[in-house]
């Protein structure tokens, strides 16, 4: 990878991590059980990269910085594994397995239905 691929990881990311932060701030403190930030990041983040994958391969000859500016950098910074994994724990131990659980079935599954659903919504419109 060259210089210009780090560029590219680094500006995707940071706006991607900007983003996330906002999601965070605006609705995190609404629901300190589930914070709704880290639900939206992960979920938005999902279909996104749904439908980035189903774009980058129906234009292959895209030169690779745009894949690593989109999802490598931008979605990379977006979703947030970390911040879901340390909710859940917290959850956990405060004894709180019923959000604990909801945590992980919301965050995983909807990412996953997301995911599927950015795939079929590019190909639809391709």
């Amino acid at each position: 990878m060259g210089p210009l691929g780090f560029v590219a990881v680094g500006v995707g990311a940071a706006a991607g991590a900007w983003l996330r932060w906002g999601f965070s701030v605006l609705w995190n403190a609404a629901n300190p059980a589930l914070p709704y930030g880290t639900l939206a990041a992960n979920l938005v983040g999902g279909y996104l990269v749904g439908i980035a994958v189903a774009f980058f391969q129906s234009h292959p000859g895209l030169s690779p910085e745009w894949r690593l500016l989109a999802v490598t950098g931008f979605l990379g910074g977006l979703t947030t594994f970390s911040t879901f994994s340390s909710e859940v724990v917290g959850n956990l131990m405060a004894g709180d397995y019923r959000w604990a659980l909801a945590h992980v079935v919301v965050h995983l599954g909807g990412s996953l239905v997301l995911t599927a659903f950015g795939i079929w919504t590019w190909r639809a419109l391709a």
